[in-house]
C-alpha cells in the first residue's frame, strides 16, 4: 500500500524543489509560472532507522523502506476551475491521491516572482482553498441531476443522493468535505479534492524557521490540520550530503529533524497509516498498512495468497528483539508469540506469516 500524496500550491510556492529533495530528481523548477506541465511522480522511501539494525542483525542483502509517492504538479492560479492556467487539467492529475500536500510560500526572494505580487500565506491558502471547492462544486453539478432522477426511482440510491446533495450545500456555503467531517464513503465515486485530508508545508528561510512566533502564528492558519515547516532549498542541498555531512549541517542550522522526515511522518500520521516489519537474509522491509489493520490484512500487503491462506501470524516486537539480540533469546524469553485472524497490528510488530494455499 502506497501512500499517495498530490503536491499543490501557487506557482513559486517551492513545490518542485521541494520535489527534487524529495526525489533527488532535477525536474525543472524554473523561477516562471507553469514551469512544471506534465505531472511529475516520484516514489520515495519513510526514513525508518529499525531497518539499518535489523539489517545488521539478519545480514540482510538489502532495507526496503515503505513508500510514499508523490505528484507534483503546476501552480494553481486564481480561477484555475474555470481553467486559468490550464488549471482543471492540473487538478485532475491528482484527483486520485489519498492526501493533497499544500506548499505555501513564506520566505521572501527578490528573484522569485509571487504570482499576486506579495506574500500573504493566509490569502495563498484561501486561493487554493477555494479553486478545489470550486472544482469540486463543478464535478457535483454535473453528476448530481442524473443521480436525483435515479433517487426518485430506486430506494436504494436515495442514501447517496442526499450525501452528494449535503456535500454540495456544504461546498456552497464554502466549506470543503473533509473539513465538514462528512461521510467520505458514499462521495467516493466523485473523486472529490476537498474529501481528502491535508497536509500543509510553509516553505520558509532558515531566519524564518528559527522564528517560532512566526511559525505559531502560521500553524494557526490551518488549525487543526498539523503543519510542517521547512526550507525547501535547504532541504534540496541536504539530500545531496553524506550521512554524517547532513547531520553536522543540521546541527549547525538548529534543525532537530530534517522537514522530509517531518512530512512523510506527518503525512503516516494524517492517513492513519502504520507499518510492519519483515526481517530476513534476503531483505528487512517495512510495509504499509491502514492503522487497526488485521494479520490476515497485514498478510495481504505482502501477497493476497497470504491472506487467503492465512493460519497464523508469528510476532515479536521490535524493541525486544533489540534488547535481547537475536529470535533463539526472544523465543527462550517467552516473548515470541502466534495471533491468529484477529490480531490487530501493532507498529513495532516483526512478523513471519504461516499460511496454506
Amino acid at each position: 500500500m502506497a501512500l499517495t500524496i498530490g503536491i499543490v500550491g501557487l506557482p513559486n510556492a517551492g513545490k518542485s524543489t521541494l520535489f527534487n529533495a524529495l526525489t533527488r530528481n532535477t525536474v525543472l523548477a524554473a523561477n516562471y509560472p507553469f514551469a512544471t506541465i506534465e505531472p511529475n511522480v516520484g516514489v520515495v522511501g519513510v526514513p525508518d532507522d529499525r531497518l539499518a539494525v535489523l539489517g545488521k542483525m539478519y545480514n540482510s542483502e538489502r532495507l526496503v523502506p515503505a513508500t510514499v509517492s508523490f505528484v507534483d504538479i503546476a501552480g494553481i492560479v486564481k480561477g484555475a476551475s474555470q481553467g486559468e492556467g490550464m488549471g482543471n487539467a492540473f487538478l485532475a492529475n491528482i484527483r486520485e491521491a489519498d492526501a493533497i500536500c499544500q506548499v505555501t510560500r513564506v520566505f521572501t526572494d527578490e528573484d522569485v516572482t509571487h504570482v499576486d505580487g506579495r506574500i500573504d500565506p493566509a490569502s495563498d491558502i484561501d486561493t487554493i482553498r477555494t479553486e478545489l471547492i470550486l472544482a469540486d462544486l463543478q464535478t457535483i453539478e454535473k453528476a448530481l441531476p442524473r443521480l436525483e432522477k435515479e433517487a426518485k426511482i430506486k430506494k436504494e440510491s436515495r442514501p447517496k443522493y442526499e450525501a452528494w446533495a449535503a456535500a454540495q450545500e456544504s461546498l456552497n456555503a464554502g466549506v470543503g468535505v473533509f473539513q465538514a467531517g462528512l461521510d467520505p464513503e458514499p462521495l467516493r465515486d466523485l473523486f472529490l479534492l476537498t474529501a481528502k485530508p491535508y497536509i500543509y508545508v510553509f516553505n520558509l528561510d532558515q531566519d524564518q524557521l528559527a522564528d517560532e512566533a512566526l511559525r505559531a502564528r502560521l500553524a494557526e492558519i490551518v488549525a487543526p490540520a498539523e503543519a510542517v515547516f521547512l526550507d525547501a532549498k535547504f532541504e534540496s542541498e541536504l539530500v545531496e550530503m553524506d550521512e554524517d555531512e547532513a547531520r553536522e549541517f543540521l546541527t549547525d542550522a538548529g534543525v532537530s529533524e530534517p522537514g522530509l522526515d517531518q512530512l512523510a511522518r506527518v503525512g503516516y500520521q494524517t492517513l492513519g497509516l502504520q507499518s510492519f516489519l519483515t526481517a530476513g537474509p534476503k531483505e528487512s522491509r517495512a510495509w504499509t498498512i491502514k492503522q487497526g489493520a488485521t494479520a490476515p490484512e497485514a498478510a495481504g500487503v505482502i501477497h493476497t495468497d497470504f491472506q487467503k491462506g492465512f493460519i497464523k501470524a508469528q510476532i515479536m516486537d521490535y524493541n525486544d528483539l533489540v534488547s535481547l539480540g537475536s529470535e533463539a533469546a526472544v523465543k527462550a524469553a517467552g516473548k515470541m508469540r502466534l495471533e491468529g485472524k484477529d490480531y490487530v497490528m501493532e507498529p513495532n510488530d516483526i512478523v513471519e506469516f504461516r499460511f496454506n494455499v
